[in-house]
């Protein structure tokens, strides 16, 4: 379809990329699981489809049940978020544009021949062989960067740095079983204070911050999965606006798309 964009994930850097993409006038459907995995949740156009919509920064994203509800969707000035981890639907609506955003540090399935522009987000893709251009995800110098040629920084496993603390800001499921979040995204939280429950195991906090990221209620986790996060900057935390990451990303996004299509 002319100027559609279809970006597989809707976690919170692939929303990023969607608002700058949105605000540039580009028609976007996004797909995520039947139930997303997203932590930072506010700032993340999955939650539509768990609760049937979604707005960030004015921007209102709405579930699609199939193709032609998300058709609908894109006609009224929204974006459409489908549940189709798959790529039956990419097939179908053809789009001018695949940003492939699922941030699994690897490639799950994108090709460069799945639309006439495809473009891969951090690490798992290699621009000229399956996609056209990469984007650089690690926090520093190159974050945002546009790659037309090789790949972005590996996975070192290691969260960037923010105020000091990098892995302690990350939470992690304690447990498999099924994760339950025990108090609310913004909230104040010290050091050993409980973000969540697994299966009656307690999930607490290293360090003092906001909560910035939990996993909906109910999902089905496994140990050391990463269900929620804290940022040590606390109360001056904006959380339910894209990330100085997310829309750095969605800069080279945008950059990748004028480049390759402007005349």
């Amino acid at each position: 379809m002319e100027n559609l964009v279809y970006i597989r994930g809707a976690g919170d850097l692939a929303s990023g990329i969607a608002v700058r993409l949105y605000r540039a006038r580009q028609r976007i459907v996004m797909a995520d699981l039947p139930i997303p995995t997203a932590v930072r949740r506010t700032v993340a156009f999955s939650e539509a489809i768990r609760l049937g919509e979604m707005t960030i920064e004015g921007i209102r994203g709405r579930y699609a049940r199939d193709i032609a509800e998300a058709e609908r969707i894109l006609s009224e000035g929204d974006i459409a978020v489908l549940a189709d981890p798959t790529k039956e639907s990419i097939r179908t609506m053809q789009p001018a544009m695949l940003v492939d955003a699922i941030i699994a540090k690897r490639n799950l399935g994108t090709e460069i021949t799945d639309a006439p522009l495809v473009i891969g987000i951090g690490p798992g893709f290699t621009a000229g062989e399956d996609c056209h251009a990469v984007v650089e995800t690690k926090r520093g110098h190159s974050l945002g960067r546009v790659l037309y040629q090789g790949s972005a920084i590996e996975n070192t496993g290691v969260p960037g740095n923010i105020g000091g603390f990098s892995r302690e800001r990350v939470m992690r499921a304690p447990a498999d079983g099924t994760f339950h979040p025990t108090l609310e995204i913004g909230t104040l939280v010290h050091s050993g204070d409980i973000c969540g429950m697994v299966d009656g195991i307690p999930m607490r906090t290293e360090i003092d911050g906001m909560v910035r990221g939990l996993l909906q209620d109910g999902v089905a986790v496994t140990k050391g999965m990463k269900s929620g996060d804290v940022d040590p900057r606390g109360e001056g935390v904006n959380f339910r606006e894209a990330s100085d990451k997310a829309l750095a990303i969605g800069g080279g996004v945008l950059e990748a798309m004028l480049h390759f299509t402007s005349p």
